[in-house]
């Protein structure tokens, strides 16, 4: 496995994208190994992303760093990445800590620990030479293609959202490219939080107050070049820009 770590750091140090993994991945845990090893030589981890194919499939989650979480900017440089595929997102920030424990966490533990709801843009990104060219065991021990978590303003009263039902609208340069009722492949949301909760945060000690946990795309992903301009527009969260350049 270090061999592995080793390679995914260096690419990021150099920009020198890699054709595949010499050791590849064999088991989603061993992929999950490789990301926390990476995501501790990067740095404090203060955000999670989580996402499920589907509403009844297993979650897989990444740890995201300090160093690629931006907080209420609608600018960020393209230099920074190699790709720029654009996604709206739902994301919660926790008030309180939720360790691990052996009495699972319920539905309403976990949304009493809730601080706040952020509409948010994840950037995704590679460290592979191509988006997409690798196995999911590889992509998946890369962070799972995370490249930078843009959490936007709290709404108001975010127990009054109903994330299944929340419209979002996604233009690039003006032109709408999505138009979503939900959107998000996994359902509801919450569900994605609870299985971090119980689940997906236990070799980080589990959840800590203060992070943020961005719950997947609702608009799928959009590739866009150096210089455009993305609005996603929420049907109740507002609306959040962002130009990378």
């Amino acid at each position: 496995m270090t061999d592995t770590v080793e390679a995914l750091i260096e690419a990021r140090e150099t920009r020198q994208w890699l054709t595949g993994l010499d050791n590849r991945p064999a088991t989603e845990a061993e992929a999950y190994e490789i990301q926390d090893a990476v995501a501790r030589r990067l740095g404090p981890v203060t955000a999670w992303k989580v996402g499920a194919a589907t509403p009844d499939a297993e979650p897989f989650r990444a740890p995201i760093n300090a160093a690629t979480v931006f907080e209420n900017t609608d600018h960020l440089p393209a230099k920074i990445f190699q790709v720029i595929g654009v996604e709206a997102e739902i994301a919660y920030r926790f008030a309180r800590d939720l360790p691990v424990r052996e009495q699972p966490y319920s539905r309403e533990e976990v949304l009493d620990a809730v601080a706040s709801v952020h509409p948010a843009w994840e950037i995704v990104d590679t460290r592979f030479a191509g988006f997409g060219s690798q196995d999911r065991l590889s992509h998946m021990a890369d962070q799972f293609n995370h490249g930078a978590l843009i959490v936007g303003p709290a709404i108001a009263d975010w127990r009054a959202l109903d994330p299944v039902r929340e419209t979002v609208t996604l233009e690039i340069d003006g032109e709408t490219k999505v138009d979503v009722v939900g959107g998000n492949s996994a359902g509801d949301p919450v569900r994605l939080l609870v299985w971090m909760a119980n689940v997906g945060t236990r070799s980080f000690g589990g959840l800590h107050a203060g992070e943020v946990v961005t719950t997947g795309s609702c608009t799928g992903t959009i590739f866009v070049e150096p210089g455009s301009r993305s609005v996603a527009r929420y049907g109740t969260m507002g609306t959040i820009t962002l130009k990378v350049d």
